[in-house]
C-alpha cells in the first residue's frame, strides 16, 4: 500500500470515527428528547402537559449534574419503557424488544447505581403528582370564574346543588331540616399506607408553591423561580425516600397538626361561608348564618390499639394533650387577631347590657388582665372583651383555675354575647363576619381539634374480664396480666381526656370483630371496673364493628341484643336514640373477595337501615374504607350516592388514611372541593329521587347480585385455599419488605406467623398486590362471575342504571388500568408455581375483558378525558420502577443464602426505594 493510500485510509478512518461519534451523540440526544416528545403527544390538557415536561427537564438536569452517565441511562431506560408501552392492545415486535431492552439495562446495573436511578424516577413521580394537583386546582378556579353570581346554585359547589334539588323535591322546610342534620365526619387514622417520608412532604409542598407562582412571573423572577425549583428537586433526589425509623404514635399525631395548620382551620369556615354566600346572596355575612358547622373530624391516631402494642394509655393521654394544647393556642391567637381589629368605639357601637355583664365578670376574674385589655382598647368595649377571651384561652392551656374555660361551649357562648351585642348596635358585618368565623371554627374543632376514637379487639376484652374474675378487680388474688392492666388504664385515660378536653374529645369506643352483644357488654363492664367511684366512669358510646362476612350477615341479630343492654338503653335515651355502627371493608374483602364483600356490605347496610327505622334508632353508619379499591376506596361522593335508603340520613362517616389524607386534605382548594363534594352527596342521598333509584335497582338486579356473589366468592376462595398459597403470596410480592418500611407504628400482622393469612392485616395484603402490578385484591373473581352469569346485555343494563354496580365497575376499571401482565409475570414467576400463576393471570385477563365489555371501552379509562391519558402516560415510568423491584426481589428470593449481609441490605434498600416510587406513581397503597 502506498503512503498516499495509507494516509487516505487514515483520514477516512478518522472521518468515520467522527461520524460514529456524531451518530452516537445524535442517538443520545434523541433518547434524551424521547420522553419529552412523547409527553407532548399525549392527549392531556396543555397546562398539565407543559408542567409535566418542565419537571421532566428539571429532573434530568438534576440527575445529570449528579452523574452525567446516570442521566444517559435514565434517558435510555425511559425511551425503551415508553416504546414498550405505546399500544394499549396487542404488543408489537418493537414493543416486546423495547421491554426486553429495559429489563437488560436494569439487569446490567450495579445495585447501587440502580438504586440511584430508581430514586430519580421516584423523584419525577412526586413532581408529576404536584403537576396533577396544580392542574385540578387551576381547573377549579377557572370553572368558578365563569359561574354567574345570580345563578340558582353554584355548579362548582355540590352542597348548593344538592340543597336546591332537595328544595325542589321536598320543599324548603324539609330541605332546611335535612341541612341542619348534615354531618361529614372523616376519621384520620395512622394505618401505615403513606409510603412518603415527612421530609419528602415538606419539599413537595415548597415545590408546589413555586409551581403555583410561575404563571405570574417573567424574566429574572421566572429564572429565579426555576433556580429554586432545581434546588428543591436536587434536595428531593438526594434525600433518602426511606425514613430512618418508624414514627411513634405520638409523632404520628403530627399528621393531623400539619393538615390542621395548613388546611383545615382556615378552610373549613370558608366551606360554610361559601354556602351562605349562595343561599343568602347580598345578605350573607350580615345576618345569622344558614350553614351549620357540619364538619366533625375524628382520629384513631394514638387511640387505635387493635394490634398495635405501641399505643398505650400513656400515649393516648399525650396525644390528646398535644391536640388540646395546639387547638387552644390556635384559637387564642385567632381570637386575639379578631379582637385587635374590632376597633369599634362605644359611641358608634354601644355595648349591650349582656356584653357589659360579661365585661364585669371578666374584671372579677382578673383585674390585671381586664385592666390591660381596657388600657389597649380605651372606649372599645367589644375589643376589650375579645382580648380577655383570648387571654382566658391561654389560661385554659395551662389550666389556670380562676381564668380557664371549662368547655368549648362556654367559649362559644362568650363569642355569641359579643356577636349579639355587635348586631344589636348595627355592626352586623363584624358580628356575622370575623366573629362568626371564630364561632364556626370552635363549633367544628372544639378544644379537642379531633374527636379521638378508641378501638380494641373483642377478644382482648373477654380475656381481660376472665383475668379479673380469676385474680380480683385490683389483683387482690394474684397479679393481673399486663394487657388487663392496660385495658383498665385505657378507660382511665378516656376519663382523664374527657375531664380536660370535654366529652366529645373521647367518647367513642370501637370493638373490632364484634360477634355478639356480649362484646359490647364487656366494654361497659370493664369501664366500670376501672374506677373506684361510679362518678368517675367516662361517658361511652360503644360502637360494634362488623367486618367479617359472617358477622356482617348476622349484624341485625346482634344489634337486636345490643339495644337491650341497660347501658345502651340509657345512652340511647341521652342521645335521642342515636347509635353508631361501624362496617369494615378490609377483612370482608380479604375473606370473601372484593365482589362478594361489596355486595355483602351493601346488603348489610340495607338490613341495618331497615332495622334502625323499625326500632326508632337514629342511625350513624361508619365506613372503614381505605384508599385502595380493595378496601372500599374510590371517590367518596359516588360511594355515598349508591348507599341504600336510610343508611346515610344526612350523616356520613368514614376512615381516611395514609396517602388519602395528604391527597384530599393537603391543599386548601382541593380539600374544600372534597368536603363540598362529600357533604353535597351526603345531603343529596336523602332526596326522594336518589332513594327511589337505589331501592328500585337493588330489587331489579338482585339476580345479578346473587350470581356475582356466588361465583366470585367460589373463585376467590379457590385461590386462597390452594395448598401453599400463603407462602407463595409472601414469596412473589414484597410483603416481607413492606413490613420493614418505617411508615407507621402499627405492625403488619396481628401476631400470627408468616404462614397464615388469617391474621395478616388487609393493608399489606393490598399494598403487596399493587406493588406486584396485579392489584388482585381489587378485582379477583369478578371475571369468572361475569363469565358464568354470561348475560352481557343485562350487565350493561345494570352498569347504566344501578349506582352501586356502576361505582364498583368503574373502580375496578381504574384498578385494572394500573396492572401490567408482563411485570405481573415477572413477580409471579418467582414462586415457581405455574398453577397459581395461571389462576391469577387468567382471571386478570378475564376480568379485564368483561370490564371493558360492560363499560364499552377498548382500553381501561378510554372515555375518561384526562384521567385515562394521564395514567397511560405514567405507566412507562412506573414500569421502570416495577422491573427494578422484581429483579431485586428475585435476587433476594433466589440468591438470599449466597448474598453477604451487606449485599442483602443493599438489595432490600433498592426494593424499599422502588416500593415508595411505585406508590407515588400509582397514587395508592392500602
Amino acid at each position: 500500500m502506498s503512503e498516499v493510500e495509507r494516509l487516505t485510509d487514515e483520514v477516512k478512518g478518522k472521518a468515520d470515527d467522527k461520524a460514529g461519534l456524531a451518530r452516537e451523540e445524535i442517538e443520545n440526544a434523541m433518547k434524551r428528547s424521547a420522553a419529552e416528545t412523547t409527553l407532548s403527544e399525549f392527549d392531556i390538557p396543555d397546562g398539565l402537559k407543559e408542567n409535566m415536561t418542565l419537571f421532566l427537564r428539571l429532573t434530568r438536569k438534576v440527575i445529570g449534574e449528579y452523574d452525567e452517565e446516570l442521566c444517559d441511562t435514565f434517558d435510555a431506560l425511559l425511551a425503551d419503557a415508553i416504546m414498550a408501552n405505546l399500544d394499549e392492545d396487542d404488543q408489537t415486535d418493537e414493543e416486546v424488544a423495547a421491554f426486553s431492552e429495559a429489563v437488560k439495562i436494569i439487569d446490567d446495573l450495579p445495585v447501587e447505581r440502580a438504586t440511584l436511578l430508581m430514586r430519580g424516577f421516584a423523584t419525577y413521580f412526586h413532581l408529576a403528582n404536584i403537576c396533577e394537583e396544580n392542574y385540578r386546582v387551576t381547573s377549579l378556579r377557572q370553572r368558578e370564574e365563569v359561574v354567574p353570581t345570580n345563578a340558582d346554585s353554584d355548579p362548582i359547589n355540590d352542597i348548593t346543588v344538592a340543597y336546591r334539588q332537595l328544595v325542589d323535591e321536598c320543599g324548603r322546610g324539609k330541605a332546611i331540616a335535612l341541612l341542619n342534620r348534615l354531618e361529614f365526619h372523616p376519621v384520620f387514622t395512622a394505618h401505615p399506607t403513606e409510603a412518603r417520608r415527612k421530609a419528602v412532604e415538606g419539599k413537595i409542598r415548597r415545590i408546589s408553591a413555586l409551581l403555583e407562582q410561575r404563571p405570574l412571573l417573567a424574566g429574572v423572577s421566572l429564572a429565579e423561580n426555576e433556580r429554586r425549583m432545581l434546588q428543591e428537586i436536587d434536595a428531593l433526589f438526594r434525600t433518602s425516600p426511606i425514613a430512618h425509623k418508624k414514627p411513634t404514635p405520638v409523632e404520628e399525631a403530627d399528621t393531623i397538626l400539619d393538615i390542621f395548620d395548613n388546611t383545615l382551620f382556615e378552610m373549613v369556615p370558608e366551606v360554610y361561608r361559601r354556602f351562605d354566600d349562595w343561599e343568602l346572596g347580598e345578605k350573607a355575612g350580615t345576618v345569622p348564618p344558614v350553614c351549620p358547622a357540619f364538619f366533625h373530624p375524628g382520629s384513631w391516631i394514638g387511640s387505635d390499639r387493635d394490634g398495635n402494642p405501641n399505643v398505650t394509655a400513656k400515649v393516648s393521654r399525650k396525644v390528646a394533650e398535644k391536640f388540646r394544647t395546639h387547638m387552644l393556642e390556635t384559637l387564642a391567637e385567632a381570637t386575639h387577631a379578631v379582637g385587635r381589629n374590632i376597633t369599634l368605639d362605644t359611641e358608634s357601637t354601644p355595648a349591650s347590657d349582656q356584653l357589659l355583664n360579661l365585661w364585669s365578670h371578666q374584671v372579677e376574674m382578673s383585674e390585671v388582665i381586664s385592666a390591660h385589655a381596657m388600657e389597649i382598647s380605651a372606649q372599645e368595649t367589644h375589643r376589650a372583651v375579645m382580648l380577655v377571651i383570648s387571654e382566658r384561652l391561654k389560661a385554659t392551656v395551662n389550666r389556670t383555675a380562676d381564668l380557664m374555660y371549662n368547655s368549648a361551649e362556654d367559649y362559644i357562648e362568650d363569642l355569641k354575647v359579643v356577636q349579639r351585642s355587635l348586631a344589636a348596635a348595627g355592626a352586623v358585618r363584624t358580628a356575622y363576619g370575623p366573629v362568626q368565623r371564630l364561632i364556626w371554627q370552635a363549633q367544628t374543632f372544639g378544644f379537642h381539634m379531633v374527636e379521638m376514637e378508641f378501638r380494641q379487639h373483642s377478644v382482648v376484652h373477654s380475656r381481660a374480664l376472665a383475668d379479673i374474675r380469676e385474680h380480683g378487680r385490683w389483683g387482690e388474688r394474684g397479679e393481673l396480666q399486663p394487657m388487663t392492666r392496660e385495658v383498665l388504664d385505657t378507660f382511665r385515660a378516656i376519663g382523664s381526656i374527657q375531664r380536660k378536653n370535654g366529652v366529645k374529645a373521647a367518647r367513642r369506643y370501637i370493638i373490632s370483630f364484634t360477634k355478639s352483644a356480649q362484646n359490647v357488654a364487656d366494654v361497659y363492664e370493664l369501664a366500670h371496673l376501672a374506677f373506684a367511684h361510679e362518678a368517675d366512669v367516662p361517658v361511652l358510646d360503644v360502637i360494634p364493628l362488623f367486618e367479617q362476612v359472617e358477622d356482617l350477615e348476622n349484624s341485625v341479630d346482634t344489634l337486636n341484643e345490643v339495644i337491650k343492654l341497660p347501658q345502651v338503653q340509657r345512652r340511647l335515651a341521652e342521645t335521642g336514640r342515636r347509635l353508631e355502627v361501624m362496617l369494615g371493608y378490609s377483612d370482608s374483602s380479604k375473606d370473601a373477595g372484593p365482589t362478594s364483600a361489596t355486595l355483602v356490605l351493601h346488603a348489610a347496610q340495607e338490613r341495618i337501615a331497615k332495622w334502625a327505622e323499625e326500632n326508632n334508632i337514629d342511625l350513624v353508619l361508619m365506613h372503614g374504607r381505605g384508599g385502595a379499591v380493595g378496601r372500599g376506596g374510590g371517590p367518596a361522593n359516588r360511594a355515598v350516592l349508591s348507599q341504600p335508603k336510610g343508611s346515610v340520613n344526612c350523616r356520613f362517616k368514614l376512615t381516611e388514611q395514609g396517602e388519602v389524607i395528604f391527597a384530599r386534605y393537603g391543599d386548601p382548594t382541593l380539600a374544600r372541593r372534597h368536603i363540598e363534594s362529600v357533604a353535597g352527596a351526603t345531603l343529596l342521598q336523602s332526596a326522594p329521587s336518589i332513594e327511589y333509584v337505589n331501592t328500585e335497582t337493588i330489587d331489579k338486579f338482585s339476580d345479578i347480585s346473587t350470581a356475582l356473589d356466588k361465583y366470585s366468592r367460589e373463585r376467590y376462595l379457590d385461590l386462597l385455599n390452594t395448598d401453599g398459597f400463603a407462602e407463595w403470596f409472601s414469596f412473589v410480592t414484597p410483603l416481607t419488605e413492606i413490613g420493614l418500611m418505617p411508615i407507621g407504628s402499627r405492625p403488619a400482622k396481628r401476631g400470627l406467623g408468616a404462614k397464615s393469612l388469617d391474621d395478616l392485616r388487609t393493608i399489606p395484603w393490598i399494598f403487596s398486590w399493587s406493588q406486584a402490578r396485579t392489584n388482585l385484591a381489587a378485582w379477583y373473581g369478578l371475571g369468572t362471575a361475569c363469565e358464568k352469569f354470561g348475560d352481557l346485555d343485562r350487565l350493561q343494563e345494570a352498569y347504566k342504571e344501578w349506582p352501586l354496580f356502576t361505582t364498583f365497575v368503574d373502580n375496578i376499571e381504574m384498578s385494572i388500568s394500573k396492572t401490567d401482565d408482563r411485570i405481573a409475570e415477572m413477580f409471579l414467576s418467582l414462586g415457581d408455581r405455574e398453577d397459581l400463576n395461571k389462576k391469577v393471570l387468567d382471571e386478570m385477563r378475564l376480568t379485564r375483558k368483561w370490564v371493558l365489555a360492560i363499560t364499552g371501552n377498548n382500553w381501561p379509562l378510554e372515555h375518561r378525558r384526562v384521567l385515562g391519558p394521564v395514567i397511560h402516560m405514567r405507566l412507562p415510568f412506573v414500569n421502570v420502577l416495577s422491573i427494578a423491584q422484581a429483579r431485586a426481589l428475585q435476587a433476594v428470593r433466589t440468591r438470599g443464602d449466597k448474598l453477604t449481609p451487606e449485599e442483602r441490605e443493599r438489595f432490600i434498600y433498592l426494593i424499599l426505594c422502588t416500593v415508595s416510587g411505585v406508590a407515588a406513581g400509582l397514587q395508592n397503597t392500602g
